[in-house]
């Protein structure tokens, strides 16, 4: 699809709007509320717009909705449409509604999910790592230096059993990741039982290993949004990338029978020195397959990508150029498509939350059932962390040594104690603070208070100025013998 195909669903009074089938109305027992459910989010809603949005099937004309609500409610009927309109115009730029209804259908709630009680306090999001197993070999990997082999994978009747246990204390987004999910051969029972817990699904892919026929499967099953990851849109950047052969045009593929079965569909380029000029056709590329969403993050440097940092890591200038990229294709792209920048930390001067805060929002579950407060927990010596084969998910959440090692504000350390951010970005990422300062309840070296910050700072500054050495890539199993040369792309 072109930028010009791919047009702004602009709300007008012969409008007869809907959901689409990535997005919904959920009931949020565990927290006494109604919710939309959509893409990676969660938005909450008041009385009034709860009652436009049931009212919404995808036949009725808003000028017919706002009559009926102007007579219904005694309010006059421009003060309506103005406010009506504007409501849904701002899901519509989100690419939550549609002008008509959806032929694909979202599967009604289960009796469990119709069953859970309220629970105070509970994660928003579930990361379920199905497997480390991966056909890629990406340089700059999220999961640990230890990878956990197949053989002590939980099954798809444990995996079903942290979901429903998630559900129950408040996990409304389950993403399915690893490694590379759909290496799993049951996966399609994993997500089975993901949409019976009532949760929100995110298949987080490659997407180099998946069928237009498995792709059906998953739909037809009731998977609600595919996050593909891109190394690059410049095929011969890709493959030395990733290490895998002809991957930009499987993606390509995948991405359309994505939007073909009625699914979401978010784009995620992780940002370094081998990509980063290829920025705007990365966007360019997200627009053509019809995405909603695009994640534009630069890389963390931690555990494998710490051993590439120097192949991998930017220049200033490079990074403020992809600042101004994203600001235009912002404003070129509104309502057509949305992103979700994350800054370059070797140049920022304020840290970013560890997922939200630490043990606030979002657990981590390993293929093996440990469960993590953040999904690179692993990194930080001497904690130990919980099974779901062992204990409940909702005692781990409220009770387990490692969730309750770094919350709040009660651990940290000076500059961190006294700021008046502490409760804002909660002392930044625990993991980043370890790999450069040593010591996890350290103040992210991000931040300018930081001692490390200068440090920090110039490996960037140096690094990013000299020729760039040689990948190592990351293979299964934990080997790093096999390594190519870190080039500049073409």
């Amino acid at each position: 699809m072109s930028e010009a195909q791919a047009a702004r669903f602009v709300i007008g009074p012969d409008s007869r709007p809907a959901f689409t089938r990535y997005a919904r109305l959920h009931e949020d027992r565990a927290r006494s509320r109604t919710v939309i459910l959509a893409p990676e989010r969660a938005y909450e809603l008041d009385p009034i717009g709860l009652i436009v949005l049931r009212a919404i099937d995808g036949a009725t004309r808003l000028a017919d909705l706002c009559a009926r609500l102007a007579q219904q409610y005694s309010a006059p009927l421009d003060v309506i449409t103005r406010d009506v309109t504007a409501l849904l115009q701002g899901l519509a730029d989100k690419r939550l509604l549609r002008d008509g209804t959806d032929e694909f259908a979202a599967p009604p709630p289960s009796a469990f999910a119709a069953s859970i009680a309220p629970f105070a306090g509970g994660p928003a999001g579930l990361l379920a790592e199905l497997t480390h197993r991966c056909p890629l070999q990406c340089p700059y990997c999220s999961n640990p230096l230890e990878l956990e082999r197949s053989n002590v994978e939980l099954t798809a009747d444990e995996w079903g059993a942290t979901f429903r246990q998630a559900a129950s204390i408040g996990a409304l987004q389950l993403h399915l990741s690893g490694g590379e999910p759909t290496v799993r051969r049951d996966l399609e029972e994993i997500l089975a039982h993901a949409v019976d817990a009532g949760l929100y699904t995110n298949l987080v892919t490659s997407a180099v290993l998946l069928t237009r026929e498995r792709m059906q499967r998953l739909a037809k099953i009731g998977l609600d949004h595919v996050q593909v990851s891109i190394q690059d849109v410049v095929p011969k950047s890709a493959d030395r990338i990733s290490g895998f052969q002809g991957g930009v045009a499987k993606k390509r593929d995948v991405a359309r029978w994505t939007r073909e079965f009625g699914m979401g569909l978010t784009i995620n380029a992780p940002m370094h020195r081998q990509n980063i000029a290829h920025l705007p056709q990365i966007i360019d590329f997200a627009v053509e397959v019809d995405a909603q969403r695009i994640e534009i993050a630069h890389i963390q440097y931690y555990a494998w990508a710490q051993m590439n940092r120097a192949a991998l890591i930017p220049t200033r200038e490079a990074f403020m150029e992809t600042v101004g990229i994203v600001d235009e294709a912002k404003k070129r792209l509104a309502g057509v498509l949305n992103f979700d920048f994350v800054i370059h930390d070797h140049y920022a001067t304020r840290p970013k939350a560890c997922t939200g805060g630490w043990g606030r929002s979002i657990m981590a579950v390993t293929p093996s059932g440990k469960a993590l407060p953040c999904h690179a927990a692993q990194t930080l010596p001497g904690m130990a962390f919980d099974n779901v084969r062992e204990r409940p998910l909702g005692d781990i959440w409220r009770h387990g040594a490692a969730f309750n090692a770094f919350r709040g504000t009660d651990w940290m350390k000076e500059p961190c104690r006294s700021c008046e951010r502490r409760e804002i970005d909660f002392g930044g990422c625990r993991c980043q603070a370890f790999a450069i300062a040593g010591d996890a309840a350290a103040t992210d070296p991000a931040c300018h208070l930081s001692p490390d910050h200068a440090r920090f700072a110039a490996y960037a500054e140096i690094e990013s100025h000299v020729p760039p050495p040689d990948f190592v890539y990351r293979r299964y199993g934990g080997a790093a013998a096999s390594t190519a040369r870190a080039k500049e792309p073409a």
